[in-house]
């Protein structure tokens, strides 16, 4: 049986728009992020849809929820889609973060996995209890269309499991809000399908950080 997961990175907030760190604190959706998820949601109308999983945070939750609309389906929140605890980034732009921790950006810009936030997670941290609930929740429901709204780090780490891509913090390709990531798993075998779908934000800004 072929399980296929979308995976929707949430809409544009006012924080992303203001380049300040979210982690697991949360800002609103702006207008562009709004639009921006309606425009998801108008995609997505006509496709199969059995399951709805979301970050339990609330950028997340309120971009599935427009998706989840014309399905009438409920969302089911899950924590552990969450974004990265970024410990002592969160609520900071990075400006503050360079003037109050400039030795813990220098460690978090070289990209080790391993590197543990003040007070926050590390990368390898997020990967594994994000991709292990992602394998989880395919296995759960075989045979089954699923939707996960989640975040740009989990977005990236599921690419890295499917992909067998090194955990080195290089990263080539994008992770734009509300684009769209379509992933098969048949017979304990991943595929990636299409990765940054975007056609349905013409005529929206994109933004790729995160």
């Amino acid at each position: 049986m072929r399980t296929t997961i979308l995976v929707i990175r949430h809409g544009e907030t006012e924080w992303n728009k203001n380049g300040i760190f979210q982690g697991q604190l949360d800002s609103p959706l702006s207008s562009v992020g709004l639009k921006q998820a309606k425009a998801v949601a108008a995609a997505l109308e006509e496709e199969q849809v059995d399951f709805i999983y979301s970050s339990d945070l609330g950028r997340a939750m309120s971009t599935a929820k427009i998706i989840a609309d014309p399905h009438n389906i409920e969302v089911i929140p899950d924590p552990r889609l969450r974004e990265r605890h970024l410990g002592v980034f969160q609520g900071l732009d990075k400006k503050s973060i360079d003037e109050k921790y400039p030795e813990e950006l220098e460690r978090y810009k070289s990209g080790d996995p391993d590197h543990i936030i003040l007070k926050g997670e590390s990368s390898r941290q997020r990967y594994q209890r994000s991709t292990s609930r992602f394998l989880q929740l395919a296995e759960e429901h075989a045979g089954s269309s699923l939707i996960l709204v989640t975040h740009g780090g989990v977005l990236r780490g599921i690419l890295e499991m499917v992909l067998e891509l090194p955990q080195n913090g290089l990263r080539h390709f994008s992770l734009l809000n509300a684009s769209i990531a379509r992933f098969s798993y048949v017979r304990g075998h991943w595929m990636m399908d299409s990765w940054g779908e975007t056609c349905h934000l013409k005529g929206l800004e994109k933004r790729d950080d995160w």
